[in-house]
């Protein structure tokens, strides 16, 4: 139950700071995770992210405030963390349908939204397939990219299929592939929160570099844009994404965090989770997710 306990303890934070700075960052320092670890697992648990959830608490107050008592919208938009009354007016006035000078006329209809909580409930009757794997250190290599973690989990954004895309597009993958022999080309999509800059994640898609890869060749493709990816040893949590699409991959993670975790005893660590596209793969299977945890 410890990722209940600390999902209860970041909302707890944000509603006794929600009148101060406060950032979906500061949220994940306060409970010990990195903000990209946090973010995904917020988005997934609450079907929308920590930054938008804040927001929202906000306008909500934020009417309450400006219909029940004599504050000035421009003291509203202060309290609120609004930088302008014109930027306050715009987000109250998106998230209300009407305008915060509107708010304070008595009878004006507004939305509340109410802090999120927690409740045990009866759920599941389900099976969920899992294995635990240990691995010891590996060493992969690949393409690599940084992306904002403002983008996982989000089902609008394609930043991580378009990198896919591109890289089959200029015809970088199959060299990689070409490093094993066939019928043991798994591709891997490789996942990590450590980046210098707290805001990004790295996302890369590779092979492994073990024995059975050239090594003269796999060093000539650092021209083209290739780096080393080296990992820790560490267990993993195995989930089969049956599907076409990376929606198995989205609905395998949810299930992770509200069916996994709560109910194992494991903990998600901030090591490198990956996708393992097997060669061959089986019927159905889109991929194999690998998430990393630790008692």
């Amino acid at each position: 139950m410890e990722w209940i306990r600390q999902l209860q303890e970041a909302l707890n934070y944000i509603e006794s700071h929600l009148l101060e700075e406060i950032s979906y960052e500061s949220v994940a320092s306060h409970i010990y995770m990195s903000p990209y670890a946090f973010h995904r697992a917020f988005s997934l648990m609450a079907d929308m992210t920590a930054a938008e959830y804040i927001r929202r608490r906000r306008l909500s107050l934020a009417a309450h405030d400006l219909q029940t008592t004599d504050i000035s919208v421009i003291d509203a938009a202060l309290k609120y963390g609004y930088e302008s009354p014109e930027s306050f007016s715009k987000a109250f006035s998106r998230f209300h349908g009407v305008t915060p000078r509107q708010a304070k006329t008595p009878g004006t209809p507004l939305r509340m939204f109410n802090p999120l909580t927690i409740k045990v409930t009866l759920d599941g009757g389900t099976i969920l397939e899992y294995r635990i794997v240990k691995k010891e250190a590996m060493k992969f290599i690949a393409l690599i990219r940084s992306f904002p973690n403002e983008i996982v989990s989000d089902e609008s954004d394609h930043s991580i299929p378009d990198f896919w895309d591109e890289c089959l597009a200029r015809g970088l993958i199959e060299p990689l592939l070409r490093l094993h022999p066939a019928g043991k080309r798994d591709l891997y999509g490789l996942c990590s929160p450590k980046v210098d800059d707290d805001g990004c994640f790295r996302y890369g898609i590779g092979i492994p570099a073990d024995d059975s890869v050239h090594l003269p060749d796999a060093e000539a493709l650092s021209a083209e844009g290739f780096a080393v990816w080296n990992t820790e040893p560490a267990e993993y949590a195995v989930f089969k994404c049956i599907g076409t699409d990376g929606d198995c991959i989205t609905q395998a993670w949810n299930r992770f965090y509200r069916e996994f975790l709560p109910q194992t005893g494991y903990r998600q660590t901030e090591l490198t989770d990956f996708e393992v596209y097997p060669e061959p793969g089986e019927k159905g299977l889109f991929c194999e997710l690998w998430i990393p945890i630790e008692r």
